[in-house]
């Protein structure tokens, strides 16, 4: 299908409804005059938060609220996403955040109120019967109380915020508008301007002039501007540190992980898990080497395709049908949730002209979640299809077990449910595969997740472990220093076999998660917890399935480690990485058998 459909063009059935939100312009008009009138009742609990039965109902205030704005704020950007043209949704878009906005200014009074309550009175709340719906946030304020600093000092960072967001944005100026990348030729000798989207085009092509000259071509670029970016990464960690230290935190790392409650040791763990095993990610590089018939592997190799594109032609009809198929170890009620969800107009499918690119589940609580596809008929729209629906049930399980407040659960715990699905996917589709060929496409699709995933991103969290630490310990990072820390860390991942190309030592300065410190680690962890519950539900079935759909049930009731604990998943101990290490083992182990 060249043509790309107008929204108007697009089956009623492929549509998501929308109407199970707001069934009318007028509802949402309706619903949007109510929120704007609880927005001037919420200022009446102002100072007086110490009395129980008025911080019972400013809560329930604010819940109503929120839900309020939650609701606007969804439905309009969801219509907005259907055909980002169309002006009259633009405009309901912009309304629905301005309403956010103003929502969060007006409830801004509640926690710094809250904290100022002495250490008993919060106490005595988190005792208080009549307050037991609200413990776990009571909790969570009692916690965060020892890095609450006194009025005025809290004025006084919150003005700091505007210029601690600098480093940030600097570099996403400079990433994405002044940065200008030379002309590259492409597999047909076309001169052709290399871009950050094209980049990955020319490394997964299958000529290697292609693939080196775009290597080069970027690392160059960056290292003429070695000496900014590395200020501007500098000055990134520097304000971590300045506010690790303005919060009484024990390091920048400490503080970035207080948020969710994540002890050191996820952190950590995760890092010396992953070096234990280093071994497997040398092996793999070695079959990667073996399997594209080089004498040398070079770091523009690693994206090259090691298998013939095995075209796999799936419809969205039968792409259903495996997805349902490969989830039977979940268990009749999981199952059953999901086929309301492909029936009952949970799902906008197709692309159409305007529509945001992409996919996402999204909704509102208290209405079903939705899912935005932009299907096309391929192996990877199948596991974009699984993986939506991942994250779709998770929300589905928690919004109906917990209250509204309770049910959001955070981003350490997001991905879990939908890599778990592609995890099952996988392995129903190998243990149906009959084509060595298509096998050998499968098990390369999979095990390159676990590298880009799994080592990768831990090697990225390796490294801004290291440049906090060492700027902590008042030492400078030029730009040879986070170029031969960055550097080391790429030989000692990749391996004895891999040429680490000297280049390489320029890619920290294009890592935009760089500057939202400490959040990589969570892709390598979430990953690591999706395979070892994949790997209890297939080993030990109906017990497995049961703790998982705990997890799924409790939404953010508790802190999210014991949420995954009590499911059966530590993280705070090596063993769910040790899981997965062993699954990318046998992957390792089957693409071995194959190549002999």
């Amino acid at each position: 299908m060249n043509h790309v459909p107008k929204r108007s063009e697009t089956a009623p059935e492929a549509r998501w409804k929308l109407e199970d939100l707001f069934e009318s312009q007028a509802a949402w008009d309706k619903e949007y005059a109510e929120a704007k009138t609880l927005i001037k009742k919420i200022a009446d609990y102002q100072g007086k938060l110490a009395d129980a039965a008025q911080l019972k109902a400013c809560f329930e205030l604010e819940d109503e609220l929120s839900l309020h704005v939650e609701r606007l704020y969804v439905y309009a950007n969801m219509k907005h996403h259907e055909d980002t043209a169309e002006p009259v949704f633009q405009a309901l878009s912009d309304k629905s955040k301005k309403l956010s906005v103003e929502t969060g200014e007006s409830l801004s009074f509640i926690t710094p109120e809250v904290l100022s309550l002495s250490d008993e009175q919060l106490d005595a709340f988190i005792k208080d019967e009549s307050l037991a719906k609200f413990r776990h946030t009571l909790e969570e304020m009692r916690r965060q109380k020892a890095h609450v600093l006194s009025k005025n000092e809290e004025a006084l960072l919150a003005q700091v915020g505007n210029v601690s967001s600098a480093p940030g944005t600097i570099f996403g100026m400079l990433n994405n508008a002044d940065l200008k990348f030379p002309k590259v030729k492409n597999e047909q000798g076309e001169e052709v301007e290399l871009t950050h989207g094209r980049y990955i085009q020319f490394l997964e092509s299958k000529n290697r002039d292609v693939r080196h000259d775009a290597f080069k071509a970027m690392y160059d670029t960056y290292g003429k501007l070695k000496n900014t970016l590395a200020s501007t990464l500098n000055a990134n960690v520097t304000k971590n540190i300045f506010y690790s230290k303005a919060r009484k935190h024990e390091s920048a790392l400490d503080m970035s992980l207080y948020g969710d409650n994540i002890p050191k040791e996820v952190y950590t763990n995760l890092i010396d898990t992953i070096h234990k095993h280093l071994p497997l990610m040398h092996r793999y590089m070695d079959l990667r080497k073996k399997l594209l018939g080089l004498d040398e592997l070079h770091m523009y190799d690693l994206f090259a395709p090691l298998v013939e594109e095995f075209k796999m032609e799936i419809p969205y009809e039968e792409a259903k049908k495996t997805v349902s198929e490969s989830l039977k170890p979940l268990g009749e009620d999981y199952l059953k949730v999901l086929q309301e969800g492909f029936d009952n107009g949970w799902i906008d499918v197709y692309e159409n002209e305007g529509k945001r690119s992409g996919a996402y589940s999204w909704g509102a609580y208290g209405t079903h979640p939705y899912v935005l596809l932009n299907h096309n008929d391929n192996l990877n729209s199948m596991f974009t299809l699984t993986h939506e629906m991942g994250h779709a049930l998770h929300s589905y399980y928690s919004d109906t077990t917990q209250n509204y407040r309770d049910a959001q659960y955070t981003i350490f715990l997001a991905e879990v449910a939908s890599t778990l699905n592609e995890a099952l996917l996988m392995d129903y589709l190998l243990g149906k595969s009959t084509d060595p060929k298509e096998k050998m496409y499968l098990l390369t699709y999979y095990a390159d997740q676990f590298r880009t995933t799994v080592f990768r991103q831990t090697m990225f969290a390796e490294f801004e472990k290291i440049v906090h630490e060492r700027s902590e310990q008042g030492e400078s990072l030029t730009p040879q220093e986070l170029s031969k820390i960055y550097y080391d860390l790429n030989v000692q991942y990749y391996g004895p076999n891999m040429v680490v190309d000297q280049d390489i030592e320029m890619e920290w300065a294009r890592i935009p998660h760089f500057y939202n410190s400490f959040y990589v680690y969570k892709y390598a962890t979430g990953f690591s917890a999706a395979t070892s519950f994949s790997k209890q539900i297939l080993e030990e079935g109906a017990p497995a399935v049961e703790r998982y759909l705990g997890f799924l049930k409790s939404g953010g009731s508790d802190f999210s480690i014991n949420i995954l604990k009590k499911a059966g998943v530590d993280m705070s101990t090596p063993e769910p990485i040790e899981q997965a290490m062993s699954v990318f083992e046998e992957l390792i182990g089957q693409m071995e058998q194959l190549t002999n």
